[in-house]
C-alpha cells in the first residue's frame, strides 16, 4: 500500500471513528440533542440505544487488527446508518444542512473502507 493512501485511510478512519463513537455516546445516554432529532424524524427513542451500541461496536470493530469479516460488517453497518439519516432528514423536507453531519459521516465511511489496508481486507484468493 503507497503511503498516501494509509495516510488517508488513517485521517478518515480516525474522523470517522471520533465520528461514530460520539454519536454513539451520545446516543446511548440520549444527550446532545438526539431525542429532539429522532423524534422529529418519526422514529422510536428507543433505538437511539441500539444504534448507538452498534456504532461503539463498529467502532472497536475498524480499529483492532485483523477479523476483516467483521469490518466488512461494521463499514456496511454505517453505510446503512448513515445512509438511512441522510435519506430520513431529507425525505420529512428537512434543510440540506440537517443532513450534511451524516452525508458526511456517510463519505468518510466509504472513503475509509475504499482505503483500508490489504490485511483489512477479506483475501477471496487464499488457498484452502
Amino acid at each position: 500500500m503507497r503511503k498516501k493512501n494509509k495516510i488517508i485511510y488513517w485521517v478518515v478512519t480516525i474522523f470517522l471513528s471520533i465520528g461514530m463513537l460520539a454519536g454513539g455516546v451520545q446516543q446511548i445516554l440520549q444527550i446532545g440533542g438526539y431525542n429532539e432529532i429522532v423524534t422529529k424524524l418519526g422514529y422510536p427513542l428507543y433505538l437511539l440505544s441500539i444504534i448507538g451500541t452498534w456504532k461503539i461496536l463498529g467502532v472497536v470493530i475498524i480499529l483492532i487488527p485483523k477479523f476483516p469479516l467483521y469490518k466488512e460488517w461494521a463499514y456496511a453497518g454505517f453505510f446503512f446508518v448513515m445512509s438511512g439519516a441522510t435519506i430520513s432528514h431529507l425525505i420529512v423536507g428537512q434543510a440540506f444542512s440537517e443532513a450534511l453531519p451524516s452525508l458526511i459521516l456517510l463519505t468518510v465511511t466509504v472513503l475509509s473502507w475504499y482505503f483500508r489496508p490489504a490485511d483489512r481486507k477479506i483475501n477471496f484468493n487464499k488457498s484452502v
